[in-house]
């Protein structure tokens, strides 16, 4: 069900682009629109992985240079029935972790060197078993996808409008109408994105609890996070890719509080100490 409803709201944002292609240049423009929304799925695809790793200067290690992240991973990969994936630190304070990867042979998860001074070993556990928990469900690849589209869309919505032919511009109201068109159709994009990145961090932390077997030290793990967020922020990378990290890691205001691609965390809190008789 996951699955459907995530297909169906990538087809939309797909349509979207298209759709906003068709409104400023008719049919030509939205072959572009549908042509640009397939080249950006296909980079998505085989390149997303290794763009955010550089992004985030991460640094593969071994189980010998980095034996406690190692050895969590391993276990968890184990116990989920999954390929180990690389094993990456990110060179930051921020207290984070995100996993990449087109599929699960061809996965990546990183953890900042501030989150594993900050949680102990079973909150670890537990943030690295929602990592593989999206590495499992595929959810990384949907995620950087919407957000690929999310982006284009956003992007041809301000060149049509200053530099597009815009077949409704000359009739009465057309230039209300395309300032409408600029404004909505990214907002479109966003709360499509949202609606599925929200969804998938659900699914992942039921997920990983059930993973690691300790709901509640996830639960632990989120509270802290967001709270070692809040002291130490991050300043590298492109909050574009706030969608990966297990929590936002970026210092938000009010309205992109309300538009977060996260869920609140006090939910998500609360569903996993729901969780707590569950084995």
């Amino acid at each position: 069900m996951n699955f459907l409803k995530t297909t169906v709201l990538l087809a939309t944002l797909t349509g979207l682009l298209v759709a906003l292609g068709y409104y400023f240049g008719g049919v030509e423009m939205a072959y572009v629109g549908f042509a640009v929304g397939a080249l950006l799925n296909f980079v998505s695809y085989w390149f997303s992985d290794k763009i955010v790793l550089r992004m985030y200067h991460a640094r593969q290690v071994t189980q010998y240079e980095s034996p406690q992240l190692y050895g969590i991973v391993e276990k968890l990969a184990r116990k989920a029935q999954l390929p180990m994936p690389k094993v990456y630190i990110i060179p930051t304070d921020t207290p984070n972790a995100f996993a990449t990867g087109r599929n699960p042979s061809h996965a990546s998860v990183a953890a900042t060197e501030g989150i594993m001074r900050l949680l102990g070993a079973e909150e670890l556990e537990g943030v690295m078993a929602h990592e593989l928990a999206h590495v499992k469900h595929r959810d990384i690849l949907t995620c950087t996808i919407a957000a690929t589209l999310g982006g284009a869309i956003s992007m041809l919505a301000r060149v049509f409008m200053y530099g597009g032919s815009g077949r409704d511009r000359n009739k009465s109201g057309g230039g209300i109408i395309a300032l409408a068109v600029m404004i909505l159709a990214p907002l479109a994009a966003m709360l499509i994105q949202m609606a599925i990145s929200r969804s998938r961090e659900y699914a992942a932390d039921a997920a990983g609890a059930r993973i690691c077997g300790k709901p509640t030290a996830l639960a632990s793990a989120l509270n802290r996070l967001e709270m070692g967020v809040q002291n130490a922020p991050m300043e590298m990378g492109d909050p574009a890719t706030s969608s990966l990290f297990i929590v936002n890691p970026f210092k938000v205001g009010f309205m992109a509080r309300l538009f977060s691609t996260h869920p609140p965390m006090e939910e998500r809190i609360r569903r996993l100490r729901g969780m707590r008789g569950e084995r």
